[in-house]
């Protein structure tokens, strides 16, 4: 995750206007059939029905670095910071004195990725969560490259599914990172304010759809962003969203965009999941 002020370029179309909010409350039946869009296939899937984080699915990154983005965050495997409960993944972020191997930092969450559990090229990615709000707080759903094939960051491409900065609770941003390796790298994206409420009040399903030549993100079914315009220096179009990508969800403390907290931001925060879906087209 990487700092963000998210620019409107000419290469992404945009769904014109915020469609109207659809809050999803979550659902407690755990003998539900899980839902198939037409036209695709579910392929992985953690709906958080146990007791514990299923590590067939899903490891911890632990480290003090964060994004790299002067983050304050140490993020760590404990339970206090990321544990299955209620059919919900938690997320959680706390205002705390922690010191392991990379350093002392005054602030904990946690950082869980797929990569090499849960790979894919192409796909319908579909995230039910509530959200952290306040200030200096960053949670995100996205996805890195597992391979790297043309090199580093952003030259192999970053894709955003979800972010919010928790001083603006009510809108998310969806955003393609792409071109060449850091500093010569570029960013393209849209956001979506909800009409009333924001998105620590409700559960909402955040979606996006990725095949070789157009990627498009929804909230609550409400299309808001399509982009269909990137390259790499690594290689032609459709470089570099044309490899295997993994899924992350984590929580920020701090950074380069959110700044940091301050007296109006109360801990702990929880980025709470009902379900993470991953579904690839039957065709």
């Amino acid at each position: 995750m990487n700092s963000k002020n998210i620019a409107f370029l000419i290469s992404i179309v945009v769904i014109a206007g915020c469609a109207q909010n659809n809050a999803i409350t979550k659902n407690d039946d755990e003998n539900d059939t899980i839902p198939v869009p037409d036209g695709w296939e579910l392929v992985w899937n953690d709906e958080f029905d146990g007791d514990t984080i299923d590590f067939d699915k899903w490891e911890h990154e632990v480290n003090a670095r964060g994004g790299g983005n002067n983050e304050l965050q140490y993020y760590t495997d404990r339970s206090q910071n990321s544990r299955v409960k209620d059919g919900l993944l938690i997320i959680q972020a706390l205002k705390e004195t922690f010191t392991g191997p990379e350093g002392t930092r005054e602030y904990t969450s946690a950082r869980l990725r797929t990569k090499n559990r849960g790979d894919w090229k192409y796909g319908r990615f579909e995230i039910k969560a509530k959200l952290p709000y306040g200030q200096g707080l960053w949670p995100a759903i996205w996805m890195l490259p597992t391979d790297w094939v043309y090199g580093g960051w952003a030259a192999s491409g970053e894709i955003d599914i979800m972010e919010l900065v928790g001083n603006d609770p009510a809108t998310v941003y969806g955003t393609l990172h792409y071109g060449g390796a850091y500093p010569d790298n570029v960013h393209t994206g849209a956001s979506y304010k909800l009409d009333f409420g924001n998105f620590a009040l409700d559960f909402h399903v955040f979606a996006l759809e990725w095949d070789a030549t157009e990627i498009r993100w929804y909230v609550d079914d409400s299309l808001y962003e399509v982009q269909r315009e990137w390259y790499s220096h690594g290689n032609d179009y459709p470089a570099p969203f044309n490899q295997r990508f993994h899924l992350l969800l984590n929580v920020a403390v701090g950074g380069n965009w959110p700044g940091n907290p301050d007296n109006t931001t109360s801990f702990p925060q929880k980025m709470e999941v009902d379900y993470v879906r991953v579904y690839q087209k039957t065709d």
